[in-house]
């Protein structure tokens, strides 16, 4: 990483000869550094007792100033944590590049007129930084809250089908509907009990539609196992149309507890089954 030295020279006659002195010590005959001009104008200086005064108020905001840079700096590596390669060439300094702004620095009169008082330019860089300070605070917290809004997404759209949302994966036409003896049923079925799920869903219970069972979504394998989401059919002898989500235990173990929940007022009911029987 480049290290910039900000040096004051003992005044020559002109400004120009300090500066051709410095550089012949330090650039043209040693090769020690490589030597830029930081150009300050002539800042209205004051008395004695205004300099001191304002001395510790300069330190202060000296420390407050790198405070926020640091804070900016550390933001902007967050925000591109997968491309650390482009953070330096996206912290910019008046839309060029650090090491050029500090070696062709030109003082802007705009917004520090030479003509006020030191104290004046240090309350107005003052007020200035503490802008970008509750800026970057307040981009903080909208990025944050949108980085987890979307992590709660990626979650629920990749996490485990007992939990994500199904608005995107069951469509209308995996369903028999309008019918009074059929009802679908939704079931999530681990993807290394999918074969057992195939040669025994069928006498899980009574009145299921021999092979009436379909694949709808397969969860891509994660660090334990994936998903099947699979439907199947049911014969009823009353009227009801229910949307039941099911689980089959990972092991399809007799006496294995099962859970439906169905959206037509019915509740939550758990029971016990026997492979084989209802």
């Amino acid at each position: 990483m480049t290290e910039f030295w900000l040096i004051s020279a003992p005044g020559e006659k002109t400004c120009q000869q300090t500066w051709e002195k410095l550089h012949a010590a330090t650039s043209k005959n040693n090769n020690l550094a490589v030597s830029s001009k930081f150009n300050i104008p002539d800042l209205k200086v004051g008395t004695l007792d205004v300099l001191v005064g304002l001395s510790d108020e300069l330190a202060k905001l000296d420390a407050f100033v790198e405070g926020v840079v640091k804070k900016v700096a550390q933001y902007m590596a967050d925000v591109l944590e997968d491309s650390k390669d482009k953070v330096q060439e996206n912290l910019l300094a008046n839309g060029v590049d650090l090491v050029t702004y500090i070696t062709r620095f030109q003082w802007d009169m705009a917004k520090y007129p030479i003509k006020q008082s030191l104290k004046n330019i240090s309350e107005i860089i003052a007020k200035g930084v503490t802008q970008i300070d509750n800026d970057l605070k307040s981009r903080t917290s909208a990025y944050n809250n949108l980085k987890g809004n979307l992590q709660n997404l990626e979650r629920k759209n990749a996490g485990s089908l007992l939990t994500r949302s199904l608005a995107e994966i069951v469509k209308k036409d995996d369903f028999v509907l309008d019918s009074e003896y059929l009802v679908t049923l939704l079931v999530v079925v681990p993807k290394l009990n999918h074969n057992d799920w195939i040669k025994q869903y069928e006498t899980l219970a009574e009145m299921v539609v021999p092979r009436s069972s379909k694949t709808l979504h397969t969860v891509p394998c994660t660090q334990t196992s994936s998903d099947f989401l699979t439907t199947g059919h049911s014969k009823l002898k009353k009227p009801w149309l229910l949307d039941i989500l099911g689980h089959l235990s990972r092991t399809l173990s007799p006496h294995q507890d099962c859970h439906t929940l169905t959206r037509k007022g019915v509740s939550l009911q758990t029971w016990a089954s026997k492979l084989g029987h209802s």
